[in-house]
């Protein structure tokens, strides 16, 4: 996880979305435990009120579970929960604003699947 933030929204927002991103990717799996607070708070220079927001907001979401004298833990089912809210995310609010942006500038979505395919066969 990198130290930088975004000033434009609140850090706690920030970290969270870069722990759902670690779920996403596998990086933290179900069932993992995650950093500690104090452990997060101290890598990364922040408050530890901050760093217990952001995991509230999680467990608030039901992708974490708090367990007494342990600490908290990725939640079973959490990866596909999020792939399911994360996909709909993007076919209602961010795909249509791409589709918006293409036609503004006049590209041809075949081109630009074309280019995408290009360029992953060169890497």
């Amino acid at each position: 996880m990198s130290g930088h933030w975004n000033d434009s929204q609140p850090i706690y927002w920030q970290l969270k979305e870069r722990t759902v991103a670690m779920i996403l990717d596998g990086t933290l799996s179900e069932g993992e435990a995650l950093p500690s607070v104090r452990t997060v708070a101290s890598e990364f220079h922040l408050n530890p009120i901050t760093v217990s927001k952001s995991y509230q907001a999680l467990v608030d979401d039901g992708l974490v579970e708090k367990r007494r004298g342990l600490g908290m833990f990725v939640c079973k089912g959490a990866r596909k929960s999020l792939v399911t809210s994360e996909r709909n995310k993007f076919l209602n609010e961010e795909w249509p604003a791409m589709l918006s942006r293409i036609e503004q500038l006049g590209l041809d979505i075949e081109d630009l699947l074309k280019t995408a395919e290009t360029e992953e066969s060169d890497s």
